[in-house]
């Protein structure tokens, strides 16, 4: 019987992007799904898997002994990475979390960030914000995925730490992904339908409103977010 760890669509996406032989560190492991399924893969070669909560730790930890993976896979108790030595490990993950939350323990890891050969992100929010900070920071985007699983749209990315690297400029690639723009990623284009139909039908309703105040200023907002859905929508038009 097949005993390889099952991932959810989500996960398996975010599993792909890590690099191969090299040691792991699953910030808010969880149940430590993915370094297990990338151990029995025979893509990592050992893992340390972070969390802050002991609830989740000693859920990891069992599930870690239940693979026979103890040897491979240690588990830390740690906020953020504040348990991790720099250059300590390869890759990073840190998976379903805010963007906000994302951007803290960055900046709190700091050089540990840096020194690591990537890190693979995948956040549930303030993807805008979270583009914006990388970029300003430093970390090139390298590769971008998005799955939709269970009603919700999952993007996420792969960095690395480049002090040479310039930083984005287009509005757009904060708001959609670069690399999800360029190679005309279907999921983002079925995103960007979504979206262009749930703003539509909010600014029809606006209409009904009158044009004052606070109304007025929201029928601007989803105004403007309908023209940059216009402007991404035109990469799915180009014919190279």
């Amino acid at each position: 019987m097949d005993s390889t760890i099952k991932l959810s669509k989500r996960l398996q996406a975010a599993a792909s992007l890590v690099f191969e032989n090299g040691t792991l560190a699953d910030i808010g492991t969880d149940h430590a799904f993915v370094p297990v399924y990338l151990y029995q893969k025979k893509r990592i070669s050992s893992a340390i898997a972070m969390d802050i909560g002991m609830g989740p730790l000693l859920r990891a930890k069992e599930n870690i002994a239940s693979a026979g993976l103890s040897d491979f896979i240690e588990t830390r108790l740690s906020d953020g990475a504040a348990a991790l030595a720099e250059g300590e490990a390869d890759s990073i993950l840190i998976a379903g979390m805010g963007g906000g939350v994302m951007m803290h323990i960055l900046e709190e890891g700091g050089s540990i960030f840096r020194a690591a050969k990537e890190i693979v992100l995948q956040p549930q929010s303030k993807l805008r914000d979270l583009r914006i900070y990388l970029s300003r920071h430093g970390f090139a985007v390298r590769n971008e995925d998005m799955v939709y699983e269970d009603g919700k749209f999952y993007p996420m990315m792969r960095v690395q730490y480049d002090p040479f690297f310039e930083s984005v400029k287009d509005e757009l690639f904060y708001l959609y992904g670069e690399q999800l723009l360029l190679s005309r990623h279907p999921v983002l284009y079925r995103y960007l339908q979504k979206e262009k139909s749930v703003h539509e039908a909010i600014l029809s309703r606006l209409a009904g409103q009158g044009s004052v105040g606070r109304t007025a200023e929201r029928a601007r907002q989803i105004g403007q977010i309908l023209d940059d859905n216009k402007r991404a929508m035109r990469y799915y038009e180009k014919t190279d």
